[in-house]
């Protein structure tokens, strides 16, 4: 009597099966840990980015003019960046190739309750006051996010 030692057919397909199914569970649970975390240094950018103009005010008795122009395309991201960067030197949201916002300050407005979209229309601030806007970037998974703050602390997010 020769015995054969291994696999059947069947055991490789319920193992295949079983794989299948877990992937199947898995896969969407990490895409939207993915999303969280980059909506995460969405909001602590914007935080930095309000410390970091209201450094600016006590340091000039007066924010930064209006940085960045609207869009949500890495050429946009990339720019806007850049403008931010020349003014408020200590803006470091990471790598740009990884950065899933184009990021932007507007001057002379306030946030409304409800709050208004876009910023370019928000309400005209009577003291002087800024918003800082994240937009998601098209073709990333946080695509069509807008977050902002102003210079009051107030926050979509």
């Amino acid at each position: 009597m020769q015995r054969q030692s291994g696999f059947t057919l069947v055991e490789l397909i319920v193992v295949i099966a079983i794989i299948g199914i877990l992937a199947v569970i898995a896969i969407p649970a990490y895409v939207g840990q993915q999303r969280k975390a980059a909506r995460t240094e969405a909001y602590s950018n914007l935080s930095n980015l309000r410390l970091l103009e209201e450094q600016f005010f006590a340091e000039n008795g007066n924010y930064t003019a209006s940085l960045g122009a609207a869009g949500a395309t890495a050429a946009v991201r990339d720019a806007n960046l850049t403008a931010i960067q020349g003014a408020l030197a200590r803006f470091r949201p990471g790598l740009s190739i990884n950065l899933n916002y184009s990021y932007r300050i507007i001057q002379n407005v306030a946030m409304t309750n409800p709050t208004t979209v876009p910023w370019d229309t928000a309400t005209s601030a009577s003291t002087p006051c800024f918003i800082a806007v994240a937009t998601g970037i098209t073709g990333s998974r946080v695509a069509g996010d807008i977050f902002a703050i102003d210079c009051n602390n107030n926050a979509n997010f």
